[in-house]
């Protein structure tokens, strides 16, 4: 009797996956289904509760999260004291899931805004430390499409030469 062949990347997942370290993770999964309409799929409770993995499916995409564990090397932004990475989230209504992140609790960093990309596109801070960038994609553009609208907004950035 053969076995059944395993694939390597299992077929709910892409290539990358994103995993979360988060201060507060059993609060968070309910926060990210009413902020963004995250299902949870499952989670693994360690001791006293505490979520050691979960998987929430935002869209089409997969995120994993749990409980920080600095001991471990798995630090949230509160340990950290922010962070370097932002998640980006399409959705088909960037400003009505900017206002639904901002009322449950994120904090405004960028209102949306059409970008030279193609993308409508806003940022949040989660309550939870973490950067996530939301947009719905408006235009294809060629590379130098894009370049030539990062050109202009460039410029419109700074002031008169001196």
């Amino acid at each position: 009797m053969g076995r059944k062949k395993v694939e390597a990347v299992p077929k709910a997942y892409g290539s990358i996956t994103p995993g979360l370290s988060i201060r507060g993770a059993a609060e968070a999964i309910p926060w990210y289904a009413k902020a963004f309409g995250a299902k949870e799929r499952y989670r693994l409770s360690g001791p006293g509760g505490q979520v050691m993995h979960a998987e929430l499916k935002f869209g089409d995409s997969i995120v994993m999260l749990g409980e920080e564990a600095p001991e471990m090397g798995a630090a949230s932004p509160q340990t950290l004291s922010g962070t370097s990475v932002a998640l980006m989230l399409y959705v088909k209504d960037v400003d009505a899931s900017y206002a639904r992140a901002v009322a449950a609790g994120a904090t405004a960093v960028q209102p949306p805004t059409d970008m030279f990309w193609g993308d409508r596109y806003s940022q949040v801070r989660d309550p939870y430390g973490h950067r996530w960038a939301i947009a719905t994609h408006k235009a294809d553009l060629t590379p130098a499409q894009m370049k030539k609208g990062m050109d202009a907004w460039m410029a419109s950035m700074s002031g008169p030469p001196a």
